[in-house]
């Protein structure tokens, strides 16, 4: 699966959900990812970690079928969703994508944000998209705002008016996109909060993150990404505590530096 191999049952001893074989990804001529393999269990929460340009976001992207891949496949429960036959639209609705700028239509107000795709991707009628939104601004504490547009809240709100818009479709893997890298760092907390609700509600995650500490308490698997490729792998009191590949030690000594692990 990697430079690093490390001993691990079938997908950590999960049902594989998200499974990401020999993924290969260039823009133009210029490769971005080489070869990456990632699997995701049922209920796992998985998180990518490396500098930036690694290739975290484009590896998302691709898993979530919102960028065409150059070879390799994704499979979603078996099913491998890259193949040119297969409905990109429809499998696209199996997924909630939460982006690092939110995201949000400015056009619409917090609830018809979170509505939109229930109604118009899912059939669900106005009341049953309704009270789903409701439901889920009561959760995230956002329901006295549920009728303001995006301008009108901080950006912790709006991401966290993301986080509910992605998971009211009930995806069957949610794609977490460094939903920090834009916040203040006073904001931060309130998302990383909710993130750690949903996993231990037993949500599948495959997140993108800097945040070294909130991997280590949240992650059941961490990745770590150089250049394309994974090159360290395994749970995160492995991973983020006695790293084995040198060019993980050197990332982490980086971030032990400048205070964020």
């Amino acid at each position: 699966m990697s430079a690093l191999s490390l001993p691990q049952g079938p997908t950590r001893d999960r049902d594989v959900v998200l499974d990401v074989r020999g993924l290969v990804k260039h823009y133009d001529d210029t490769p971005v990812l080489h070869g990456v393999d990632v699997t995701v269990g049922e209920h796992e929460v998985v998180a990518l970690i490396g500098s930036s340009g690694s290739g975290k976001s484009t590896l998302l992207r691709c898993a979530a079928l919102l960028e065409p891949i150059t070879d390799g496949q994704v499979l979603l429960d078996g099913q491998d969703i890259s193949d040119p036959t297969v409905d990109a639209d429809t499998v696209r609705s199996r997924f909630g994508v939460v982006f690092q700028g939110f995201n949000l239509f400015p056009h619409m107000t917090v609830r018809q944000n979170i509505t939109l795709a229930p109604r118009v991707v899912h059939g669900a009628s106005v009341a049953e998209a309704d009270a789903r939104a409701e439901e889920l601004l009561t959760r995230v504490g956002l329901l006295d705002k549920a009728d303001a547009y995006p301008d009108r809240l901080s950006g912790g709100q709006q991401q966290r008016a993301a986080i509910a818009r992605a998971i009211a479709v009930e995806p069957r893997v949610l794609l977490l996109d460094e939903v920090t890298s834009a916040l203040d760092p006073e904001l931060v907390g309130e998302v990383l909060a909710l993130v750690r609700e949903l996993a231990q509600d037993g949500l599948t995650i495959l997140m993108a993150t800097h945040e070294m500490g909130f991997a280590r308490r949240v992650a059941d698997h961490v990745c770590f990404l150089d250049q394309g490729r994974v090159c360290e792998e395994g749970p995160p009191e492995q991973v983020l505590a006695d790293p084995v590949v040198p060019r993980t030690q050197q990332f982490l000594r980086r971030i032990i530096d400048a205070g964020r692990l």
